[in-house]
């Protein structure tokens, strides 16, 4: 079984942040990775569930995203991926746990979630949220409120970091998804249109109440594509660059099992991961 540190959810309705404090510490990290579709946000989550899983005694990988590739990302088997249920799917136990109709319940139990709808991958624990809908179906509000009252029901030991991939642009924002979380991620390729939607994911990401939402250049080819992101944010609001990466592109092509994190690609995510933390 997982922990018993999974609690009811109470505080969702005000914002508040759930830690556990070990003396004076107080030990939380929650991550969420957003950006504009195809700046790389999936690769650079992924990136980062591997390097944490390797000094971190557990690390939550959620796919928040519903064209979901997380789990291939972080070297999940195609064919396991594809039989890992996703909330989206779960249609009778969602409704249990936030009602029916035009109502639902915003702080739903979560424990048996947890323990019965994850996947492990050595130290990594991993959650489907979603996947994509019917056109002309129903929307992802009771999807969205229960990945909401996932994440905030972690509750994190030092040696334990959640990771979650959200979908791409900023309407999983303007839901109120990545509620709960530290540090809003926001992967930026050298483009305006990036840079726009990197701004506007800044600014939800403070509505909501998270702290800090810094920013990752990435795919950077050459000085003058990160000049461009330099001059497009303000020093503070940089946490680090991700120079593009051949390997990694190929390996776009590849199984997940052939397919691994570029040296390169390694090497930026750890000097952002020594930032974090």
């Amino acid at each position: 079984m997982l922990r018993a540190l999974y609690r009811v959810i109470i505080c969702m309705v005000v914002g508040t942040d759930l830690v556990m404090e070990k003396g004076q510490e107080v030990v939380i990290m929650k991550l969420a990775i957003s950006g504009k579709g195809g700046v790389g946000k999936t690769t650079v989550a992924a990136a980062l569930v591997k390097s944490f899983a390797r000094t971190h005694r557990l690390v939550y990988a959620i796919d928040g995203d519903p064209d979901a590739c997380l789990a291939a990302a972080v070297g999940i088997p195609e064919e396991t991926a594809g039989q890992i249920k996703p909330v989206v799917e779960m249609k009778d136990l969602i409704r249990a746990k936030s009602g029916s109709g035009a109502f639902y319940v915003l702080n739903p139990r979560m424990d048996d979630v947890l323990e019965d709808y994850s996947y492990s991958l050595d130290n990594i624990r991993f959650f489907r949220m979603g996947e994509i809908k019917k056109g002309g179906s129903e929307c992802y509000c009771r999807e969205n409120t229960f990945l909401r009252a996932l994440v905030s029901s972690l509750f994190l030991e030092q040696d334990e970091v959640v990771i979650m991939d959200m979908g791409a642009g900023i309407e999983h924002l303007s839901r109120g998804t990545a509620k709960g979380v530290d540090l809003m991620l926001v992967v930026v390729e050298p483009s305006r249109n990036s840079v726009n939607t990197a701004r506007q994911v800044q600014k939800l990401s403070f509505d909501l109440g998270i702290r800090e939402a810094k920013i990752v250049g990435n795919k950077i080819r050459s000085e003058k594509e990160r000049e461009f992101i330099e001059k497009s944010f303000q020093r503070n609001e940089l946490l680090g660059f991700i120079a593009f990466d051949q390997s990694v592109w190929e390996s776009a092509m590849e199984t997940p099992a052939a397919a691994g994190v570029g040296r390169g690609l390694a090497v930026d995510v750890e000097r952002i991961k020594e930032k974090i933390t």
